[in-house]
């Protein structure tokens, strides 16, 4: 699909049905493994998404000259990810903001090393063109499309504090973005609360507007997490600490390099090039590095505190308990701004 199409007309649902199954924020298990070339006797099992990790280690040649190998393990996003560190199916793996505060709720073996932030305009609250609908506020009655444990769950949940309102004043519809996507299309809900690169894809569109974002509500965070059993091991805490290097070292080379890495983004994971570019302007070219340090904690206590609240989580979380600071040296606190 090129992007001239794309401008007219929103691709039918089944046709993104695959690309929806790769950003999906709950279920699936691991669905390919491979091995990167590297050397010595020390093997990382990293967990990594479509379009993720890997992707943008290769594209900024960060991937060369390592002196352990690294096996990927594909997942179809940040819970069964991290089922895999909790069960040492992996020794480390990327997810957003929400999933390890519900993988701590469940009791799971999970340890935060690395952190980025980001802005959070590309987490929205979307609504039809044609809606009447000005504000999060008059979301109260409402229909809203959101997936349960994502970070659009809990932008959704602080976008209605805001408000004055509390998730009980909407009709919350719990709904994975291929099924999302289509109720939405299909004026079936009332709104949908979602992350980028779907918030490009409608807007790129024309199928949608931002009712409101994320921005000012949400932490903008981004994790790397390890199994504590990784991390007592000398050899592999060591390549643990070159990968994040390599990775922060990737992930700055996006803010330079975004239409590049826009192109191998949309090749990586079937999205069209213009909605790739503008998903990585909006929100993957603003992350910055930083440390895994007490405001962070704090901030993700708050999204903890809220979904036990709301008897999402079954127990008092303390997410403290959850984070490890060994890597931290030399990285700015969480609070940084993100990139413009």
């Amino acid at each position: 699909m090129n992007g001239t199409v794309m401008r007219r007309r929103l691709v039918p649902a089944a046709t993104l049905l695959p690309f929806a199954l790769l950003l999906t924020a709950c279920g699936g298990n691991s669905s390919a493994s491979t091995d990167t070339d590297g050397t010595g006797s020390v093997t990382l099992d990293v967990g990594d998404q479509k379009g993720g990790s890997e992707a943008v280690l290769r594209a900024a040649g960060e991937l060369k000259n390592l002196d352990y190998k690294i096996k990927w393990s594909t997942f179809t996003s940040g819970p069964p990810l991290l089922e895999a560190v909790n069960a040492q199916a992996v020794d480390i793996g990327g997810v957003g903001n929400t999933p390890p505060v519900f993988a701590a709720g469940a009791g799971s073996k999970i340890s935060v090393v690395a952190a980025w932030h980001g802005t959070s305009k590309g987490d929205a609250i979307l609504v039809p063109n044609d809606s009447k609908l000005a504000g999060p506020k008059q979301l109260k009655g409402r229909s809203v499309a959101v997936a349960q444990g994502s970070s659009a769950h809990y932008q959704l949940i602080a976008s209605l504090r805001a408000a004055g309102l509390s998730l009980s004043d909407v009709k919350v519809k719990y709904l994975q973005p291929a099924d999302a996507l289509a109720a939405f299309t299909s004026g079936k809900v009332d709104a949908w609360a979602v992350w980028d690169p779907y918030t490009s894809q409608i807007l790129r569109a024309g199928k949608g507007r931002v009712l409101t974002t994320g921005e000012g509500v949400t932490n903008g965070l981004t994790f790397q997490v390890a199994a504590p059993s990784a991390l007592k091991d000398t050899k592999k805490a060591a390549a643990i600490k070159d990968y994040l290097t390599r990775l922060r070292r990737a992930t700055a080379w996006v803010h330079d390099h975004q239409q590049v890495w826009a192109k191998v983004w949309a090749e990586d994971t079937g999205l069209p090039y213009d909605v790739a570019l503008d998903s990585v302007k909006r929100t993957n070219s603003t992350r910055v590095a930083v440390a895994v340090d007490k405001p962070l904690v704090a901030s993700e206590q708050q999204i903890a505190d809220a979904f036990t609240e709301l008897r999402l989580i079954p127990r008092k979380v303390d997410f403290g308990d959850f984070v490890d600071t060994r890597f931290n040296a030399g990285l700015p606190p969480s609070t940084t701004p993100a990139r413009g």
